[in-house]
C-alpha cells in the first residue's frame, strides 16, 4: 500500500472512502467529525442514527454512504480519548485495522484518513503517527493508497518521521 501525506482538507480529497474520527455516539461533533458531517450533509447523520442507534465502542469502526463528499463511503472509527485516560495503543491501532477490514469488505482501494485521536482527543502526535503507519503497514489489505490528510504542521511532521522509519 502506498501511504501519501497531504495537507488537504479531508472533505475535499477524492477517495473511495473517507475515514472519520468519530465520537462513540456517532452523532457528529467537532474537529474532523464535524467537518465530515457538515460537508457530507444530513444523510450521513440520518444513516448513523438508523443503523447505529447505540453508537459504537472505542476502537471499532462502522460505515455509511458519503453524502455530498467526494467518496462512496465514510468509515467512522471511534478513537480513544487520551485526555480522559484511554491510553491503550491497541485501541488506536484497532481503529485503523477495523477501517481496513471494512474497506476490504466494501471493495475500497483508496482511503483518505485523519490522524485519529491526535486532535481534540489529545493523543501525542508522534505516537499517533507511529501507531497509524505501523497498523497500515502491518495489516493485509486490498487498499492500494492511503492518504493521510494532516492540516496541522505538527502532525504532518510526525507522519513524515513515521513513514520514513519503515522505508
Amino acid at each position: 500500500m502506498d501511504i501519501v501525506l497531504s495537507t488537504a482538507d479531508i472533505t475535499t480529497v477524492p477517495a473511495d472512502a473517507i475515514v472519520n474520527a468519530a465520537h462513540h455516539a456517532l452523532r457528529g461533533g467537532g474537529g474532523v467529525d464535524g467537518a465530515i458531517h457538515r460537508a457530507g450533509g444530513r444523510e450521513i447523520l440520518d444513516e448513523l442514527i438508523e443503523r447505529y442507534p447505540n453508537g459504537a465502542p472505542t476502537g471499532t469502526a462502522v460505515w455509511t454512504t458519503a453524502g455530498a463528499l467526494p467518496a462512496s463511503y465514510v468509515i467512522h472509527v471511534v478513537g480513544p480519548n487520551y485526555t480522559v485516560g484511554q491510553r491503550d495503543p491497541a485501541l488506536l491501532e484497532s481503529c485503523y485495522r477495523n477501517a481496513l477490514r471494512i474497506a476490504d469488505e466494501l471493495g475500497v482501494k483508496t482511503l483518505a484518513l485523519p490522524a485519529v485521536s491526535a486532535g481534540i482527543y489529545g493523543w501525542p502526535a508522534q505516537s499517533a503517527a507511529d501507531i497509524a503507519v505501523q497498523a497500515l503497514r502491518g495489516t493485509a489489505t486490498d487498499v492500494t493508497t492511503a492518504t493521510f490528510c494532516l492540516v496541522d504542521p505538527r502532525l504532518y511532521k510526525a507522519f513524515q518521521k513515521a513513514t520514513a522509519a519503515g522505508e
